[in-house]
Parts: structure tokens; C-alpha cells; sequence
């Protein structure tokens, strides 16, 4: 690869060619949101977010920052600001890794084998540590109040300025943002 710019576009191009969806923010390259679904048997199936992904300047050889959009619970990610704490994003990130190792390995392994001596939530690394059970339950309650298809934007979207609208949305949207006509 020639130069960082291509590699970005060559990366973001092959994550769009996998099932994820994946929204860019701005027509740009370095800044997009994935789909991302929890992995199957972990207390997280089922559960649907939304991951805001930048890309520095020097990637590859720097690592992507990634955040989760819509709440998780879990020892390594930061309840109100979604930041992930991943060795291998922040810490051992190589340039052999692409943006389909974070999504197909990386997130799915954070969430089946989280690491609660190196925590973020701290309230979710000593439920874990002190009652698994219990910590699964909150997971799975989290999955069903935050971590719906429709809390990642993937359900009931509005269209865009650009998608048409039929016959009868294009009248009905008239009137109801005109109003009655005074006599």
C-alpha cells in the first residue's frame, strides 16, 4: 500500500463489502458508524449497536478510536461515553489489522471474554466478579432497553431529503405542514 489515505479507502470499502452496514458521517472516509450485533450465546444476542468509528490520519499505523453509540453494559466500556478499552485497538494495534478484524474478531471476543481488572465500569467489573449471574441478567436488560434494532437507527430510519416520497406521503406531508387554508 502506497500511502495512508489508500489503505483507509481500501479498508472502509472491504467492512462495506462484509453485512455490516455502515453509515459515513460527512461523505468522508475517516468518520462512519457499523451495525454491530452482539455475538450469538453471550448474554449480548440479540442486542443491536450503533459504533462510531475514526480513523487517525497515520492508520494504519494507528489504531481506529471506537465507541459505542447506544448504551452496553460491560467491565470495558464507559457507560456514558461508549469508549472502548481494548488491548489490541489501544495498545497492540498493527498495521496487518484492518477494520474486518475489529468487527469479526476484536469487539465479538470484548464482549464474550471481558476483562474486569482493567475496568471502565467499574459498577459492571464487580457484578461480574462478584455475581456472574446476576452481571448476565443487567446485560441482557441493557440488550432489550438500549440495544434494540431501532436504538442503532436500523429500524423505522426517516428517509433522507433525497429518497421519494409516494403520492400520498408527498400530499398529506402538504397539509399537515400548511394547515387550513383561511377563507
Amino acid at each position: 500500500m502506497s500511502s495512508p489515505s489508500k489503505r483507509r479507502e481500501m479498508d472502509l470499502m472491504k467492512l462495506m463489502m462484509t453485512d455490516y452496514k455502515v453509515e459515513t458521517i460527512n461523505d468522508g472516509m475517516q468518520e462512519f458508524y457499523v451495525e454491530f450485533h452482539g455475538p450469538k450465546e453471550s448474554p449480548y444476542q440479540g442486542g443491536v449497536w450503533r459504533i462510531r468509528v475514526e480513523l487517525p490520519d497515520a492508520y494504519p499505523y494507528k489504531s481506529p478510536s471506537i465507541g459505542f453509540v447506544n448504551k452496553i453494559y460491560h467491565p470495558n466500556v464507559d457507560e456514558m461515553s461508549g469508549s472502548v478499552c481494548l488491548d489490541v485497538i489501544n495498545q497492540t494495534w498493527s498495521p496487518m489489522f484492518d477494520l474486518v478484524n475489529v468487527f469479526e474478531v476484536f469487539l465479538p471476543q470484548l464482549l464474550l471474554y471481558p476483562n474486569p481488572s482493567d475496568p471502565l465500569n467499574g459498577e459492571a467489573a464487580a457484578l461480574m466478579m462478584r455475581d456472574r449471574s446476576a452481571y448476565e441478567q443487567r446485560v441482557k436488560e441493557y440488550c432489550e432497553k438500549y440495544a434494540k434494532p431501532e436504538d442503532a437507527g436500523v429500524a423505522g430510519e426517516e428517509k433522507s431529503s433525497d429518497e421519494e416520497l409516494t403520492e400520498d406521503e408527498y400530499a398529506s406531508s402538504d397539509d399537515e405542514v400548511a394547515g387550513k387554508v383561511d377563507p
